[in-house]
Formats: C-alpha cells, sequence, structure tokens
C-alpha cells in the first residue's frame, strides 16, 4: 500500500457511510492510514525546535503546505541556525566513533552554516585574534612592581604611644 496516497491526493475521499461500495471503502481507508502515517512521520523528523511553531493540522498535505510556507520565513532560517550552532559548539568527541566522522560531521555542520549564510570560520578567527589579543595586554602588566612608598616616611599605621 502506497504511503504517498494522502500527499498527492488533493482532496480528502468522501466519509464511509453504508451506500459506499467496497473500493469505495477501501480507498478511504487507504488514504486515511496513509495520512496518519505521513504526518507522524513528517512530525518525528522535524527537529524539536520547530515543532511549537508549527500549527496543528489533521491533513498531511494541509501540513506539508504549512511546512512548505514557514521554511520560506526568516524564521526557520534562524531556527536552524540555531540548532546547528547548538550542535556545533555542544559536541564533544567521545571514541564512539573513529576520529574521521567526527570531523566529517563537524565539517558537514559548518558547511550547512556557511550555507545559511553564517560564516563561522571568519569569526572564530576574529574571536581567536580578540583573544590572544587580551591574553599579550593581560600578560604585559605583570610584573609586578612594589608600590613606592614616597610620603610615607615615619608615618605608622599603629597608633601607640610614641616612644
Amino acid at each position: 500500500m502506497a504511503l504517498d496516497i494522502a500527499i498527492l491526493i488533493n482532496e480528502e475521499p468522501a466519509a464511509i457511510t453504508n451506500e459506499n461500495s467496497e473500493a469505495e471503502k477501501a480507498h478511504y481507508l487507504a488514504w486515511e492510514r496513509s495520512n496518519r502515517l505521513s504526518l507522524n512521520l513528517m512530525r518525528m523528523t522535524m527537529a524539536d525546535n520547530i515543532k511549537p511553531s508549527m500549527p496543528k493540522t489533521e491533513k498531511a498535505r494541509e501540513f506539508m503546505l504549512k511546512v512548505k510556507e514557514c521554511s520560506q520565513s526568516d524564521l526557520a532560517d534562524k531556527s536552524i541556525v540555531g540548532s546547528l550552532m547548538g550542535e556545533l559548539t555542544t559536541k564533544k568527541f567521545d571514541w564512539s566513533q573513529p576520529i574521521h566522522d567526527h570531523v566529517t560531521h563537524m565539517s558537514n555542520l559548518a558547511a550547512k552554516l556557511k550555507a545559511l549564510g553564517m560564516d563561522e570560520e571568519g569569526r572564530l578567527k576574529k574571536m581567536k585574534d580578540q583573544a590572544v589579543h587580551f591574553v599579550s595586554h593581560d600578560g604585559a602588566s605583570s610584573s609586578k612592581e612594589k608600590p613606592s612608598k614616597k610620603g610615607k616616611k615615619g608615618k605608622s599605621f599603629f597608633k601607640g604611644p610614641k616612644s
């Protein structure tokens, strides 16, 4: 049975009644199953940060049109960039996979970000230069001189009897 019936057919078949033929009943049941499974599959594969912004609908074709409408907005781009940036900055190598796979995955994330207009490489180089600048200025003032005692001759911190 084809799962794309609900997406390919423009309109929902008429509801089942006692007067319908067996072929019409079978067609409606196939459409209903296809619609339910397609909706569940689309909702499961959607990014978690986009799900709340999607309107609720009961038809797979209508849901696809809403997804298309939302995907062409700035909200979707920001959401995708946010999820990619989150994964890129928090993913750690944990030795459960070869290092080549990890590096390839990270490169793919960076390529996706670049395709969305985020040039992370340039931003990271700029951050590195700033960090070097901060470290070099912090290190330059590390020579500690003793404060001069100019004007403090004869002054005592204790106020006791003078002998």
